[in-house]
């Protein structure tokens, strides 16, 4: 590419467009956080992130959970002290 300044109106709505969804994805985590803080008197947030991040992850192995549980049975205490 040519160091030439780009005035293509199409450079500028996606500049636009971006920054618009950069404060929407702003706003949404704002919202995320609050929703835990709301809650933290009757879950830790720490152990409600993990819940979820393992709920997403047993989803997404489908029928492969099984041997997931499996493996989390044998490892189970044998990463150090709790």
């Amino acid at each position: 590419m040519s160091d030439e300044k780009l005035n293509d109106p199409k450079v500028e709505k996606f500049i636009e467009d971006y920054k618009r969804i950069e404060g929407e994805l702003e706003i949404l985590r704002e919202e995320q956080k609050q929703l835990f803080d709301n809650y933290k008197e009757y879950f830790k947030p720490r152990v409600l992130r993990e819940a979820i991040r393992t709920a997403k992850i047993r989803i997404k192995l489908g029928d492969d959970v099984v041997q997931l549980d499996q493996l989390v049975e044998e490892l189970d205490g044998k990463f150090g002290p709790r």
